[in-house]
């Protein structure tokens, strides 16, 4: 039974890596874009030459983009030290609150990893 146990938490922690990494790329995509501008999305006004001329169609200018990427960049940082931490088996809290973090954009991974890390408790 601590086999599972085991596997379970080193399960945990590993998916909530996955999704703090995620959560990094995808805020710091959200600042980057805001940054620049504009999503690099072009609109071509000819079929027969895709690449020639075009303009950027969506525009991101809202701060509330900048705001959102930097939450998700911190909450990806949480999940991923959590994840290290419960691979480790050094603190629970610090690893049910990465796997918390990697469930707060409602992720089924995140939501998997706090069910993990739970049932490992008892490896700390």
């Amino acid at each position: 039974m601590s086999e599972d146990r085991e596997g379970l938490l080193s399960a945990g922690g590993i998916l909530s890596i996955i999704v703090g990494v995620f959560e990094i790329i995808g805020g710091g995509a959200l600042v980057v874009w805001r940054i620049v501008g504009c999503v690099p999305f072009w609109e071509s006004p000819s079929l027969l030459l895709p690449n020639y001329g075009g303009a950027c169609i969506m525009h991101i200018s809202p701060m509330w983009w900048i705001i959102g990427g930097g939450i998700l960049v911190v909450l990806g940082i949480i999940a991923i030290t959590g994840g290290i931490s419960a691979i480790k088996r050094k603190s629970f809290g610090m690893s049910l609150a990465g796997a918390i973090c990697a469930f707060i954009p409602f992720n089924i991974l995140g939501l998997l990893a706090i069910i993990f890390v739970s049932l490992g408790k008892r490896e700390f």
